[in-house]
C-alpha cells in the first residue's frame, strides 16, 4: 500500500509546489534579518530552522511591510501598528509583537483624546495648538492672552491650586480656539479637562432632567479637574439656569479650588448684567452679584485683543 508521503508525491501539481516552496524556503532563509538572527543563535540546527520556517516567513513578510510602511490604517501585519521580533525560547523560536512608532503616536493621541471632554465644541477646535496662535503681528492684548493661558498650562497640576481664567472680547478673535489650546495642553501632562458651550449645554441640561442624566452631568461639571465655559453670557438665561446651574457649579468649584475657565464677548460688568435678568420681570441684581462674586473670586479677568476674524483661517 503507498504510503501517505508517496501518494502526496504522486499528486498532481506537486513538482510545481515544491518548487515554490523551495525558492520561498531561500527566500526567508536568506532574509538578512532571519541570517542575522541564526548568526546570533548558531544553537539552532538547518532542521530546526526548516521546521521554524512559517515563524521566519512571517517575521520576514512583516519586516518588508514595515520597511514600506504604508501608514498605520493600512498596516497588513498580523497585529496591525505591531512589529513582530524573533525570540528564542528554549529548543524553540517564538514570535514577540511590539508597537511600532507610529502605533506609539496614535495609543498617545488616544489617550490625550480621553482626557478631554467636550460638549457641542467644533472638532477644530478639539485640535487646536498653541503652535497655531503665534503671530509675529499680534497686537498687545492678544499676546498677552495667549501667555496667561501658557502660564496656566505650566503651572497646572504642579502642587497649588490655581486661579482659572475670564478671557473676554469681541465675537471671533480666537477665545474658542485657545480653551482648546489649553485643553491639549493639559492634555499632555495627563490632567483632565471638559470643554462646553454654554448655551447649548445648558439648553441640554433642562432635557436631561426628563431623561435622568441630570445628576450625572452636574457631578461632572462640579469635580472635573478644570471646567471651560464656552461663550458665557451668550445663553438665555433663567431663574433656574442661574441659580440651580451655574451657581451650584461654581460654589462647588470655588469651595473645592478647582479652576474654571470662560470665554465671553462680555466683561464682568456686562456679564452681571446679563445675570441679573428675572423672568418675573425687573432685574434680581442680588443674586447676579452672589454668581459674579465666585467667577471673581476665582479667576482673573483677561482681555483678548485681535484685529480680524479667527474663524475666517479655519
Amino acid at each position: 500500500m503507498e504510503s501517505i508521503k508517496e501518494s502526496v508525491k504522486n499528486m498532481p501539481g506537486f513538482n510545481k509546489f515544491q518548487e515554490k516552496y523551495e525558492l520561498m524556503k531561500q527566500q526567508v532563509l536568506t532574509d538578512p534579518n532571519v541570517m542575522r538572527f541564526l548568526r546570533e543563535n548558531p544553537d539552532i540546527s538547518d532542521v530546526q530552522a526548516e521546521k521554524l520556517l512559517s515563524n521566519f516567513y512571517t517575521y520576514r513578510n512583516e519586516q518588508l511591510a514595515c520597511s514600506n510602511c504604508p501608514g498605520l490604517e493600512n498596516c497588513p501585519n498580523l497585529m496591525k501598528g505591531y512589529r513582530s521580533e524573533l525570540t528564542k525560547v528554549r529548543q524553540t523560536v517564538e514570535l514577540r509583537y511590539k508597537p511600532c512608532e507610529l502605533k506609539m503616536i496614535d495609543d498617545q493621541k488616544k489617550s490625550m483624546s480621553s482626557l478631554i471632554k467636550s460638549y457641542f465644541i467644533p472638532k477644530e477646535i478639539l485640535d487646536a495648538r498653541f503652535e497655531r496662535l503665534y503671530n509675529p503681528n499680534m497686537d498687545e492684548a492678544r499676546s498677552i492672552a495667549i501667555q496667561k493661558a501658557y502660564e496656566f498650562v505650566q503651572t497646572a497640576g504642579a502642587g497649588q491650586k490655581s486661579k482659572g481664567i475670564y478671557f473676554y472680547g469681541k465675537f471671533g478673535v480666537g477665545k474658542t480656539y485657545l480653551l482648546g489650546a489649553i485643553a491639549n495642553g493639559l492634555a499632555e501632562k495627563g490632567i483632565h479637562s471638559l470643554m462646553i458651550h454654554t448655551p447649548e449645554f445648558l439648553r441640554e441640561m433642562k432635557q436631561s432632567l426628563s431623561d435622568g442624566s441630570f445628576d450625572s452631568k452636574m457631578k461632572l461639571l462640579k469635580t472635573v479637574p478644570v471646567l471651560m465655559l464656552d461663550d458665557i453670557g451668550a445663553e438665555n438665561m433663567t431663574n433656574w439656569v442661574r441659580d440651580e446651574i451655574l451657581g451650584v457649579i461654581l460654589q462647588y468649584r470655588m469651595m473645592e479650588r478647582l479652576p474654571t475657565l470662560y470665554t465671553s464677548n462680555c466683561d464682568y460688568d456686562m456679564l452681571q448684567q446679563h445675570l441679573s435678568f428675572s423672568q418675573k420681570g425687573g432685574l434680581d441684581e442680588v443674586k447676579a452679584l452672589r454668581i459674579m462674586e465666585r467667577i471673581k473670586h476665582s479667576s482673573h479677568a483677561v482681555f483678548m485683543g485681535g484685529s480680524k476674524n479667527f474663524r475666517e483661517d479655519f
